[in-house]
């Protein structure tokens, strides 16, 4: 593992390496407002990540009586979002402070649930588009395959394949402390040399691009170009018509857009960040370039975790209607309690006009 002693606003994001480390002494670094925009960007996601997931897995499990595959896929992703999303108060707080009091432990955990997150969202949303595919372009003839028990299988697939990526690449790193007389910081975690990335580190890098994002973003355009062509054919949705082929269209604009939007930053700059590591890349302006997108990268690749719920209503007729459902029942309850508020005032009125014309009567039989 590769140690040195780095100042504060030298340090890179705490999920990649550090460029700086090995970059030319000549070149002018720029990303020092990477702390604040992490801190920020960060908190935000952390408070809407957190609300509309625990919103979308109370539906999963207390609203929905009807659970097919596509939820299934889903279920695991709001479980993959839940769990980075509950390390993002430590993560604020480093960013913060620029320094990790948490121990190696967390850090490494912290880092391997990054790239679980990342890369399981893109799987399962790849999933819930390939399920997508087989149920509009071979309706009859996936029956068999679109089973929950096989969503189950496929589920736990990719958890395996995600974990066994994401878990080494998390444990591999090292907190490191900085000591000197005027501050005594730990860094969440020390990066790896421009030896490492050549030998180790570029071929992690190739795996995890080519199975984890180039794969399934093929999978992901394919499938949509196919169901696309599908519902250009009159005979192909006779049930619902326009109105079906509509929010099918919604449906594929909606996910390609949050997928495209999310992870191709990201994973793009990733590789061009690879090259400057093992020097394939040289020049002080593309290192600038590099480092300048690194961090709103990441930021934008983090907000998935604020974008997935909206997948979840526009892909899932099941919890549309299962939120249309709890609206009806909220105005129904409110109809019948404004009519029982109602029917008791006009009860109330009644019984107080019948005293008063009562009254009357026994005045006027008193005179």
């Amino acid at each position: 593992m590769y140690n040195a002693t780095l100042s504060a606003n030298t340090f890179d994001p705490p999920w990649a390496g550090n460029i700086s480390a090995n970059s030319s002494p000549n070149c002018t670094k720029n990303d020092g407002f990477k702390y604040p925009l992490y801190s920020t960007v960060f908190s935000i996601v952390f408070v809407v990540g957190l609300i509309t997931n625990v919103v979308a897995i109370y539906i999963f499990t207390c609203s929905l009586k009807l659970r097919n595959e596509t939820t299934t896929y889903m279920m695991n992703l709001v479980v993959s979002d839940l769990l980075f999303v509950f390390t993002l108060p430590l993560r604020v707080f480093y960013f913060i402070n620029q320094n990790w009091p948490f121990g190696s432990m967390l850090c490494k955990v912290s880092v391997s649930l990054f790239y679980t997150n990342m890369y399981g969202s893109i799987l399962f949303l790849t999933c819930i588009s390939v399920d997508r595919f087989l149920a509009i372009v071979h309706p009859f003839r996936s029956r068999t395959l679109r089973t929950k028990r096989n969503a189950r299988i496929v589920c736990t697939a990719v958890w395996v394949l995600v974990l066994s990526g994401s878990l080494p690449t998390g444990f591999l790193l090292q907190t490191t402390s900085q000591q000197n007389s005027q501050s005594n910081a730990t860094f969440c975690f020390e990066n790896f040399s421009s030896k490492q990335w050549k030998s180790h580190l570029s071929k992690v890098v190739i795996f995890i691009e080519t199975v984890g994002f180039i794969i399934p973003l093929l999978l992901n355009l394919c499938c949509s170009i196919m169901v696309l062509q599908t519902l250009r054919r009159p005979q192909a949705i006779s049930h619902g018509g326009k109105l079906n082929k509509t929010k099918i269209l919604r449906m594929i604009i909606v996910h390609l857009f949050i997928f495209c939007f999310c992870f191709i930053p990201y994973n793009v700059n990733l590789i061009f960040y690879s090259l400057v590591r093992t020097k394939t890349l040289k020049g002080c302006s593309v290192e600038s370039v590099v480092r300048t997108i690194y961090p709103i990268a990441l930021c934008i690749a983090v907000s998935n975790c604020c974008f997935d719920p909206i997948v979840y209503y526009f892909t899932s007729e099941t919890i549309q209607n299962s939120i249309k459902r709890k609206s009806q029942i909220g105005r129904t309850y409110d109809v019948k309690f404004s009519d029982a508020l109602q029917s008791e005032t006009t009860s109330n009125l009644q019984f107080n006009l019948r005293n008063l014309k009562a009254k009357v009567f026994h005045n006027e039989s008193s005179v």
